[in-house]
């Protein structure tokens, strides 16, 4: 008798865990359900009702895509006249430049411009100096908390990379530069904060960066918002892919070569099989 009731309640524990688990996930699913008829699922007052996505066409992509290097270097003058205040380019050097076919004497210039911190000397000091060409562009803070403190809490992402790591891709920047406006009748916007119809959750903490004239291109174009704006993209598309215009001419090659291969094969094949046939 007592061997049978062990067996009994070895058979009991599988049937409590399996209900137990079912319980669980009734829970959840009733929390969630709860949650969306709260409005997780439904436009809130802060949805913008008609914004449309500026989607641009750009030089860069498609097969045989190429930058537009002056728009790019024009990028360069926007963000390091405005962006560069409160966001970093962590993996871009000054000889980057060279890139966008900017002369030597001309980025050693530029980054004579800036200081960076020294290696420690024989006392253990860290001094700054002077910047060359193989430094990375400098952060605008020392660290995140004193990014953050400056920035009422926010920490201003490094933008070395911000094209490739959003959905939108390209359009990303655009988009959000482009998307400030009026907040809708009944959406609070927090002191200190602006109302962006492109960005999740349609509150930012970035004031508009770009107005008409914000800075003075070398070149003598006028500076547009919307001209700093596709400029500013242009060269933040390339910080984060560099390599775009190698990678596409070495992958049209390959391309090349496995088409002139598949000839040779097929005609090899047909001349060494041909008395078989």
């Amino acid at each position: 008798m007592g061997t049978q009731s062990r067996f009994q309640h070895l058979l009991a524990v599988p049937a409590l865990v399996a209900k137990r688990t079912v319980q669980a996930g009734a829970a959840l699913l009733i929390g969630t359900s709860i949650a969306l008829a709260a409005g997780g699922g439904e436009p809130t007052v802060c949805t913008p009702k008609d914004v449309p996505h500026n989607d641009r066409h750009w030089g860069f992509q498609g097969v045989f895509g190429h930058y537009d290097k002056k728009a790019a270097f024009r990028g360069f003058e926007v963000f390091r006249g405005t962006c560069a205040a409160c966001h970093s380019l962590k993996y871009f050097t000054f000889r980057n430049l060279a890139d966008l076919d900017v002369p030597e004497d001309a980025i050693k210039g530029i980054a004579a411009e800036y200081e960076v911190m020294a290696e420690p000397n024989d006392d253990g000091e860290v001094l700054p100096r002077t910047a060359i060409p193989s430094d990375y562009f400098p952060s605008p803070f020392a660290n995140e908390k004193a990014a953050a403190s400056v920035n009422g809490g926010a920490v201003p992402p490094d933008l070395s990379l911000m094209v490739k790591a959003r959905a939108s891709f390209e359009n990303h920047v655009p988009n959000i530069l482009d998307g400030y406006m009026d907040a809708p009748e009944g959406c609070e916007v927090p002191e200190g904060k602006y109302y962006n119809a492109h960005y999740p959750g349609y509150i930012i903490s970035m004031a508009p960066p770009l107005a008409d004239d914000a800075i003075e291109y070398k070149d003598g174009t006028k500076a547009t918002k919307e001209q700093m704006i596709k400029d500013v993209s242009e060269f933040l598309a390339y910080v984060a892919e560099p390599k775009l215009e190698e990678r596409k001419s070495m992958g049209f090659k390959i391309v090349i070569f496995l088409l002139i291969l598949t000839v040779l094969l097929y005609l090899t094949k047909k001349q060494v099989w041909r008395k078989l046939h």
